[in-house]
C-alpha cells in the first residue's frame, strides 16, 4: 500500500503570518508591484506541503478579484497562489475551489504564455488535491464550451480530457452520461483546436471505460470523424500496451493476460464501431500468458480485414516526402537540368526554368499521374519562400493549370499550397493569379473544403493582409459559387468571432461586404445570427443588406464544381441554406410536465422557457423532439387562463417560424386548435391567433392549411367576428397562394357565411369570394358552387353576378332565384326533403300510375336528380388513400384518438355537402339524427357515391357508438341494416379496411346494457355476412370473447351459435372456434356458462359426438357439465322428432356422393331437389348466398366438369331447371373473386358464351313469370349476370355482339309497363338498373359506345316483347331512345377519365354512319 506523504506532515498555520505580513493593504494598493508583492507573499506562505484548515472564505473572494486584475502579473501571482491553497488544503479547499473555477476557465482567453501556464496548473492541483470533481461542476463546464473564445472552449476541455485520465474507473462511470453529449456538441465546432480537445475527452473516456459510453452517440458522426477518433483511441491504446511491464509471477502473467485481452477487445470494438459493424468477441483468455497473447494476435487481425471493405475516405493531410523523392519519381515527366535551374540562386534561371516547366506541363497527355508530385515539386523549389515576383506568378500559374486541368485533383494538394497561396493574395503584385489559383482549387475539391481549410491560416496569420485580402476573395467565391456547398454555421462563426472583431478596419470591412454577399443568396434570416454584434457594426451591415438584396434561386451560381464531395455536400446546411439546431435535449420531460402544471406562474414560466430556446436557437429549429412539445402546447390552448393562450399562441407561432415547412408534420394537426381561439370575444386573443397563423402561413403556405379553415369557417362556436376576422385575413393572403385552385373548397363554406345573421360575415365572406373569382376565373368558381343548395346559390349568383351559374341551374332553382332574397330556415328545410322524396318515390308513383317509362328509369332519373343537389361529393376521393393513412389495430377495438377524430372531420367536410356535415358533426344529438335522416333519403339512388365514401360513414358510426347518446344510437342502428342492405343489392363487399375499422367497434360495443340496443346490434352482426365472409368476419367475433365486458362476451357466443345453427358447423371455420367457446365453460358468471353450453350443444346437434374432437382440453367438471347437456339436447330434438344428433350431417354427406354419381349418368338435371333445398337456405338471392353454401358440399359439386355441364343447363332454355345451373355457376364466380384462386383464367374463356346464354334467358324467365311463375328465376338470372360485370377482366371478354343483344334485352324490359305488376316488380326493376349500371362500368367501353349509338336507330317491332294497344310503336322507340341517350350520357361524363381506354376511330366512325343514314334534312328538323 502506497504511502501519501501529505498524512505524515504536521499541518501549519499561515493566517496569522498573513495577517501580520500586510496582505489586506498590499492587495488594495493603487501600484501595481505593491499587490504583486503582497500575493506573492500569500504564495510563498500557501507552498507548505499541509495547510492547517481556517476560514479562507476572504482569502479566496480576494483572490477572485485579483485574478482579473489588469495587470497581468497580479493575475498570475493570484493564480499560483489558488494552486498553492489547493494543494495545501486538498478538501478543505473544496467550497472555495468551486466558487473561483467558472473566473479560471473564463481567464483562460488570455493568450501570454505565463498566464496560460499558471491557469493549467493551478486547475491540473484543484483536481488532482480532490477539491474539485468532474461531477459538480458540470455546469460551469458547459457554460465554459459555450463561450465566444474558442481558447476557451479548447483550453476547457483539456482540462476536463486531463481531469478524466487522473480519475478512477468508478468515476468515470458516473460522469460520462453527463460529458459525452458535451463533446458530441462541440464536435460540430467551427474551431479545429475545440474539436480536437473534445475528441481528446471522448478517447480518455474510451480509455477508461471503454467504448460502450460511445455506442448511441458514435451513430450520428460522420465516416471522417469515425476514423479519426478510432485512430486516437487505437494509438491511446497502444501506449498504454507498450507502456506496461510483465510480471513474474504466474498470477501476475494472467493479470497481464486479461489486460491486454480486454485493451485489444476495446480498440477493435471502436474500429468495428466505427465502421458501422459489429465486433467479434474474443475468445476467454486461458491462465498461461502464451495462449492469451495469441488470442490477442488472432483478434487484432479480424477488425482489419472489415474494416478494409469499408468505403476508402480520402486521405487529406499530405504524407512527408523528401526532394530527393520527388525527383526521382519525376524524371521520366521533368528534365533534370529544370530541377536544378529550379534550385538555382540566380532569379532569371529559375524563371527561365519554370517557364520550361510550365511548356512541359501544357505537354503532357496523363497529368493526373503526376499532379500532385509536379505541385509537391513546386512547393519545394521554388518554394513559397521565393522573393522574385515573376518567378512566384508563374509557379501559381502552373498550380492553377494543373488544377484546372485534371479530372480529379486530390486535396493534398490544396493543403500543401493554401498557406502559400494566402501569403501570395496578400501581396498586391501576386494578388490576381493567387486568387484566380485559389478559385481554380474550389472548382476541382469545392468551395468548402477551400474554406475550411483558410479559416485556421487566416485567423493564425501574423500579417493582418492575409486575413483582410483573403476574405476578400471569400465575397467574389460566394458569388461565384453560391452557398449551396458551403457550411454556413462556419462561415458565420468566422465572421463573427474573426472578422468583424479584429482590430484592423479593412478586415472588418472585408468581413462585412462577405456577409452582405451571404444576404443574396440565403435572405434576412442570416440576421438572426449576427443580433450580438456591436450597433455600430449592426449599422453598416444594414446597409450592405441594401446593396446585396436576397434573390435566392434568382441568383444562381457562375461556376460549378466539377468533382462535389459528397461528404461535404450532404454535412452541406439544410435546404435553405441556414443550419437549423437540434432543441430536442432542451425539451426535457420536466418542461413538459410544467406545461401542464396546476400552477399557472409554472405554465407561464415554461412557454416562456420555449421561447428562450428557440430564442437561442436564432430561431431556426429542427423538426427533431417538437412532437411531444406541439402536444403539450395543444393543452395550453384550452387553459382556464387567457393570458397563458395568448402566450401558447405567441409561442406556436415563433415554433412555426423557426421550423419552416416541416411544422405541419411536427404540430399533429394543432392548426385546428388555434383556429377555435378565432372564436374568442376578446379581440386581442384574436389578434394573437391571427399573428399565428400569419407566422404559419409564411412558414407552410396557404395551401395546406385550406381542410383546417374549410372546418372553422363553418363551425358556428366561431363566432360572427371571429368568422370576419378570418375572412378578412384569407382576403389579404389568398392571392399569394402557389395554386389558386387550393382555395375552392374555401368556397362553400364561405357561400354559407352569405346567408350569416351578422352583416360583418355576409360582407366579408362576399370580399373574400371576389378575390378568390378574381384569380380562379367565373369558371372554376361556378363548378365548384354546382351543387349548392338552391336557395344559397341564388344569393351566390346575384351577390357575385355569376351568369355561368344560372345554366345549371333547374327551372325550379330560378324561379328561386327571382322569388326569394334570403330564405328562412324553415323554408331550407321544406326544400331539401321534397327533393329527395321526389327522387325516392318515383318508382312507387308510377307503378301505381301504369306509366312504364317512369317506372323503369327510376334509377336513372333519381341518381340526375341527386347529382344536381349534390349530397355527395367524390371527385377528389382516394378512398385508398384515406384507408392508408387512417391505420388501426386490426380485430381488436380501440378508442378513436383525437388526431383520427380531426382526420374525420377534414374528409366529412370535404366529401358531404355542407348542410349535411354540419348537422352531423354537431354537438346535438337532435341534428344528428337530421343529418342521418337526410342521409337515409338519399341512400336508394346514391349507391355509387355511398360505396365510394362507406369508410367515412363507418368512421362517423363508430364516433356515435362511443357516446352515451341512446336516441342517436337507436336512430343509426336503424340505418345501418338499410345501408347494409343497398350494399348488398350492389353485390359489394367490405374491404380489409372499413372492416377494421368498424367490425371491433360493433363487436365490443354489441355488450351494450340496454337490451333493445343489444338486440339491434346482434341483427346487425348477423346481418354483416352479406357484405363480408363468414371467414374473415369470424376473428373479429373471436376478439369478442376476449373482451372484459360479459355481456360482449355473452353476445358473441350466441352469435357463434346462431351462424352453427344457420350455416352448419363446417364453414368459414366455425369449428375452430368451439375450443374458445368451451373454455368459457369455466367461467364464474353463470350467464356466460349458460351461453357457451347453448351454443356448444347446438355445435352437438350438427356433429353428434364427434363435437368431443373439436372443443379442446377440458376438465373433468367441463365434461361432466357439457355431457348433461348433450343429453338434454338429444332428449329435445326427439320430442321434436328431428331425429338424432349428426343425423343431418351425415345425411348431407351421403347426398352428396349419391348426386356427384347422378351427375355423371344424368344429362337433365345437376342436382336433385333435396340437395337444392339444402344449398338455398333462404328465399332472398343475392351475393351472399354462396356464402351460406357448406364448404364440403360446394366442393363436392363444383369442379370444371360441373361448370360447363352447369353452362348446358343454362343453355337448354328451362327457366326453372336453369336455375340450379345458375346456382353452381354463381359459386363459380364467387371463387374466382379470391385472389388466391387460379379459376378466373377458365371463367374467361367461357365468359362470352355464358353472357350469351343468360341474355337468352331473360325474356324466357320473364315471359315465364308474367305467366303466372313465380319470380324467382328472374332474380337468378340477373344476379348471375351482375355477379359476370362484376369481375372487369370477365366483363371485357365480352364480345361486341353478345353486348348488344344483352343491353337491348335489359332496356326493353325496363320499359316494358307489365314488369312493375309482376311478383316483387320493384325489386327486378331496381335489379335491372343495377345491372345496366354496372355493364356501363365495367364492359369494354368500346363496345358499349358502339352499341348504343347502333341502338339510336328505330328498333326491330318484332324485338319487343309483346304489342301495346295504348302506345303507338313511334312513343315506344322515342322511350327507348331516351333510355338509349341517358346510358350515353353516363359514359361520356366519365370519358375525360377514361379516354385512353377506348378506340376513338371506332366511335367516331359509329357517330359518322348513324349521322350519314339520319342524313341532313332530319338532322335540321330535329
Amino acid at each position: 500500500m502506497e504511502i501519501d506523504e501529505y498524512d505524515l506532515v504536521d499541518p501549519v498555520d499561515i493566517l496569522t503570518p498573513l495577517e501580520k505580513s500586510g496582505f489586506w493593504d498590499g492587495v488594495k494598493a493603487t501600484k501595481w508591484s505593491e499587490r504583486r508583492d503582497a500575493v506573492a507573499e500569500l504564495t510563498k506562505l500557501a507552498s507548505t506541503k499541509k495547510i492547517a484548515p481556517g476560514d479562507f472564505n476572504e482569502v479566496s473572494r480576494t483572490l477572485k478579484k485579483l485574478v482579473t486584475d489588469v495587470n497581468l502579473a497580479v493575475a498570475v501571482e493570484a493564480t499560483q497562489a489558488i494552486g498553492n491553497l489547493a494543494k495545501g488544503l486538498r478538501t478543505h479547499f473544496s467550497g472555495n475551489s468551486r466558487n473561483l473555477l467558472p473566473v479560471l476557465l473564463e481567464k483562460l482567453k488570455e493568450k501570454k504564455p505565463t498566464m496560460s501556464e499558471a491557469l493549467t496548473q493551478t486547475l491540473e492541483a484543484m483536481h488532482k488535491s480532490g477539491c474539485i470533481a468532474l461531477l459538480d461542476v458540470i455546469e460551469d463546464v458547459r457554460v465554459a464550451v459555450k463561450n465566444k473564445v474558442p481558447l476557451v472552449r479548447s483550453l476547457t476541455l483539456n482540462w476536463v480530457a486531463f481531469c478524466i485520465e487522473t480519475s478512477n474507473k468508478a468515476t468515470v462511470l458516473k460522469l460520462h452520461k453527463e460529458y459525452v453529449p458535451i463533446c458530441m456538441e462541440c464536435l460540430n465546432d467551427s474551431t479545429p483546436d475545440v474539436r480536437d480537445s473534445s475528441f481528446s475527452v471522448l478517447t480518455a473516456i474510451a480509455k477508461m471505460v471503454g467504448m460502450k459510453p460511445l455506442e448511441r452517440s458514435l451513430e450520428k458522426l460522420d465516416d471522417v470523424r469515425k476514423k479519426k477518433l478510432s485512430d486516437m483511441i487505437g494509438s491511446a491504446t497502444d501506449t498504454v500496451l507498450s507502456s506496461g511491464t510483465v510480471p513474474t509471477s504466474s498470477s501476475g502473467a494472467a493479470t497481464s493476460a486479461r489486460e491486454v485481452t480486454d485493451s485489444s477487445t476495446m480498440r477493435r470494438s471502436a474500429a468495428s464501431m466505427l465502421s458501422g459493424k459489429k465486433p467479434i468477441h474474443a475468445a476467454a483468455p486461458a491462465k498461461k500468458s502464451g495462449p492469451a497473447k495469441s488470442t490477442a494476435k488472432k483478434t487484432d487481425g479480424g477488425p482489419q480485414s472489415k474494416a478494409s471493405a469499408a468505403p476508402e475516405i480520402e486521405d487529406v493531410e499530405p504524407s512527408e516526402m523528401s526532394l530527393e523523392e520527388i525527383e526521382e519519381r519525376l524524371n521520366s515527366v521533368v528534365k533534370t537540368e529544370t530541377i536544378s535551374q529550379l534550385k538555382s540562386t540566380v532569379w532569371k534561371e529559375r524563371l527561365e526554368a519554370i517557364g520550361m516547366l510550365k511548356q512541359d506541363v501544357e505537354n503532357l497527355t496523363e497529368l493526373d499521374k503526376s499532379a500532385e508530385l509536379l505541385v509537391r515539386l513546386l512547393c519545394a523549389v521554388p518554394g513559397w519562400n521565393e522573393k522574385n515576383v515573376q518567378v512566384q506568378q508563374q509557379v501559381i500559374e502552373v498550380i492553377t493549370y494543373i488544377a484546372s486541368t485534371v479530372k480529379k485533383f486530390p486535396k493534398r494538394c490544396v493543403v500543401l499550397c493554401l498557406l502559400g497561396i494566402s501569403e501570395r493574395v496578400a501581396d498586391i503584385k501576386t494578388r490576381a493569379p493567387a486568387m484566380k489559383c485559389l478559385t481554380a482549387f474550389c472548382e476541382a475539391v469545392g468551395p468548402g473544403f477551400v474554406f475550411e481549410r483558410l479559416y485556421k491560416i487566416m485567423k493564425e496569420h501574423k500579417n493582418p493582409k492575409v486575413l483582410s485580402e483573403g476574405i476578400l476573395w471569400m465575397v467574389s467565391a460566394v458569388e461565384d459559387f453560391g452557398t449551396s456547398n458551403l457550411k454556413l454555421k462556419d462561415i458565420i462563426d468566422f465572421c463573427k468571432d474573426t472578422g468583424l472583431q479584429s482590430s484592423a478596419a479593412a478586415t472588418r470591412n472585408s468581413t462585412i461586404k462577405l456577409i452582405g454577399m451571404l444576404h443574396k443568396f440565403v435572405g434576412p434570416d442570416i440576421k438572426g445570427f449576427l443580433s450580438d454584434v456591436k450597433p455600430a457594426l449592426l449599422s453598416a451591415l444594414d446597409a450592405e443588406y441594401e446593396k446585396n438584396p436576397f434573390e435566392g434561386a434568382a441568383a444562381p451560381p457562375k461556376r460549378t464544381v466539377r468533382a462535389l464531395d459528397t461528404a461535404s455536400s450532404t454535412s452541406a446546411a439544410s435546404s435553405d441554406g441556414l443550419p437549423r439546431e437540434d432543441i430536442s435535449s432542451k425539451i426535457t420531460p420536466a418542461l413538459l410536465k410544467n406545461l401542464g402544471s396546476p400552477d399557472w406562474k409554472l405554465r407561464l414560466e415554461s412557454i416562456e422557457a420555449v421561447n428562450k430556446i428557440v430564442e437561442e436557437a436564432h430561431k431556426r429549429i429542427q423538426p427533431t423532439g417538437t412532437v411531444d412539445l406541439f402536444t403539450a402546447l395543444r393543452g395550453r390552448l384550452n387553459d382556464s387562463n387567457k393570458n397563458l393562450v395568448m402566450a401558447t399562441l405567441s409561442s406556436i407561432g415563433v415554433l412555426a417560424s423557426a421550423m419552416g415547412p416541416s411544422v405541419e408534420k411536427s404540430s399533429k394537426g394543432i392548426l385546428a386548435d388555434v383556429l377555435k381561439c378565432i372564436g374568442d370575444n376578446k379581440k386581442h386573443m384574436r389578434e394573437c391567433t391571427l399573428t399565428a397563423l400569419d407566422s404559419w402561413v409564411a412558414a407552410t403556405q396557404l395551401d395546406k392549411m385550406v381542410p383546417y379553415i374549410a372546418v372553422a369557417l363553418g363551425d358556428q362556436k366561431s363566432g360572427s367576428e371571429g368568422r370576419k376576422d378570418l375572412f378578412d385575413w384569407l382576403s389579404k393572403h389568398v392571392s399569394k397562394m402557389s395554386d389558386p385552385a387550393e382555395a375552392l373548397p374555401l368556397l362553400k363554406p364561405s357561400a354559407s357565411s352569405l346567408m350569416d345573421k351578422s352583416s360583418e360575415v355576409r360582407k366579408a365572406a362576399e370580399t373574400f369570394m371576389n378575390e378568390v373569382l378574381k384569380i380562379c376565373g367565373q369558371a372554376a368558381v361556378a363548378k365548384n358552387l354546382r351543387d349548392l343548395p338552391s336557395p344559397t346559390m341564388a344569393i351566390v349568383a346575384e351577390r357575385l353576378k355569376l351568369s355561368s351559374v344560372h345554366e345549371g341551374i333547374s327551372d325550379s332553382v330560378k324561379t328561386v332565384t327571382t322569388s326569394m332574397s334570403l330564405p328562412s330556415k324553415g323554408g331550407l328545410k321544406n326544400i331539401k326533403p321534397g327533393l329527395n322524396d321526389r327522387s325516392s318515390n318515383v318508382g312507387k308513383a308510377a307503378s301505381q300510375r301504369g306509366v312504364p317509362a317512369r317506372a323503369s328509369v327510376t334509377m336513372i332519373s333519381s341518381q340526375d336528380s341527386l347529382q344536381s343537389q349534390a349530397l355527395f361529393n367524390i371527385k377528389d376521393s382516394n378512398k385508398e388513400d384515406r384507408e392508408r393513412r387512417v391505420l388501426v389495430r386490426k380485430f381488436k377495438f380501440e378508442e378513436p384518438r383525437r388526431e383520427q377524430i380531426d382526420e374525420l372531420k377534414v374528409d366529412l367536410f370535404k366529401h358531404f355537402r355542407e348542410d349535411v356535415s354540419l348537422r352531423l358533426w354537431n354537438s346535438d344529438f337532435k341534428r344528428q339524427i337530421d343529418g342521418i335522416e337526410l342521409l337515409q333519403k338519399a341512400l336508394p339512388s346514391s349507391g355509387k357515391e355511398v360505396v365510394e365514401l362507406l369508410d367515412i360513414l363507418l368512421r362517423w358510426f363508430v364516433l356515435r357508438f362511443c357516446e352515451s347518446n341512446t336516441t342517436c344510437l337507436l336512430k343509426v342502428l336503424d340505418f345501418l341494416p338499410e345501408l347494409f342492405d343497398g350494399l348488398k343489392d350492389q353485390s359489394y363487399m367490405l374491404t380489409e379496411a372499413e372492416a377494421a375499422i368498424f367490425l371491433p367497434c360493433l363487436i365490443e360495443k354489441s355488450g351494450h346494457n340496454i337490451e333493445k340496443v343489444r338486440e339491434k346490434m346482434g341483427e346487425l352482426i348477423k346481418q354483416m355476412i352479406n357484405i363480408y365472409s363468414l371467414p374473415k368476419l369470424l376473428p373479429y367475433i373471436l376478439e369478442g370473447l376476449r373482451s372484459k365486458n360479459n355481456r360482449t362476451r355473452i353476445e358473441c357466443v350466441d352469435i357463434i351459435g346462431y351462424f352453427m345453427d344457420h350455416n352448419g358447423t363446417e364453414v368459414g371455420g366455425l369449428l375452430k372456434n368451439l375450443p374458445s367457446v368451451a373454455a368459457l365453460t369455466a367461467e364464474r358468471d353463470g350467464e356466460i356458462r349458460k351461453a357457451a353450453l347453448n351454443t356448444l350443444a347446438t355445435a352437438y346437434k350438427n356433429l353428434g359426438d364427434d363435437v368431443w374432437r373439436y372443443v379442446g382440453k377440458l376438465s373433468d367438471a367441463q365434461r361432466s357439465m357439457l355431457d348433461d347437456r348433450f343429453k338434454w339436447k338429444a332428449r329435445e330434438m326427439d320430442k321434436r322428432r328431428e331425429g338424432r344428433p349428426g343425423d343431418a350431417r351425415a345425411a348431407l354427406r351421403r347426398s352428396v356422393r349419391e348426386n356427384g354419381s347422378d351427375v355423371a349418368e344424368q344429362s337433365g338435371e345437376l342436382v336433385s331437389r333435396s340437395m337444392a333445398g339444402s344449398m338455398m337456405s333462404r328465399e332472398n338471392f343475392g351475393y351472399a348466398d354462396a356464402h351460406t353454401v357448406p364448404r364440403q358440399m360446394a366442393a363436392a359439386v363444383t369442379g370444371p366438369a360441373d361448370w360447363r355441364e352447369a353452362l348446358d343447363i343454362v343453355a337448354l332454355g328451362l327457366p326453372e331447371q336453369s336455375v340450379e345451373g345458375m346456382k353452381v355457376i354463381c359459386h363459380e364466380l364467387t371463387q374466382a373473386v379470391d385472389p388466391e384462386s387460379s379459376a378466373l383464367d377458365d371463367l374467361i374463356k367461357e365468359a362470352d358464351r355464358l353472357v350469351s346464354c343468360l341474355s337468352v334467358m331473360v325474356p324466357k324467365t320473364f315471359n315465364f313469370s308474367l305467366s303466372g311463375a313465380s319470380s324467382r328465376s328472374c332474380k337468378y338470372v340477373l344476379n348471375t349476370l351482375m355477379q359476370t360485370f362484376q369481375i372487369k377482366r370477365l366483363a371485357h371478354a365480352v364480345k361486341e355482339g353478345t353486348l348488344d343483344n344483352l343491353i337491348t334485352e335489359l332496356l326493353l324490359w325496363l320499359l316494358d309497363e307489365r314488369v312493375p305488376l309482376m311478383d316483387d316488380g320493384s325489386q327486378l326493376l331496381k335489379a335491372l338498373n343495377v345491372l345496366m349500371l354496372k355493364i356501363l362500368d365495367n364492359a369494354e367501353r368500346t363496345s358499349s359506345f358502339v352499341v348504343l349509338i347502333n341502338l339510336l336507330r328505330p328498333l326491330d317491332p318484332s324485338r319487343w316483347p309483346s304489342p301495346t294497344p295504348s302506345e303507338s310503336l313511334a312513343v315506344k322507340n322515342q322511350k327507348f331512345s331516351d333510355l338509349v341517350v341517358k346510358c350515353l350520357i353516363k359514359l361520356t361524363k366519365v370519358l375525360q377519365s377514361t379516354i385512353y381506354e377506348v378506340d376513338l376511330d371506332r366511335i367516331l366512325q359509329s357517330v359518322h354512319i348513324y349521322l350519314q343514314e339520319l342524313g341532313m334534312e332530319e338532322i335540321r328538323r330535329r
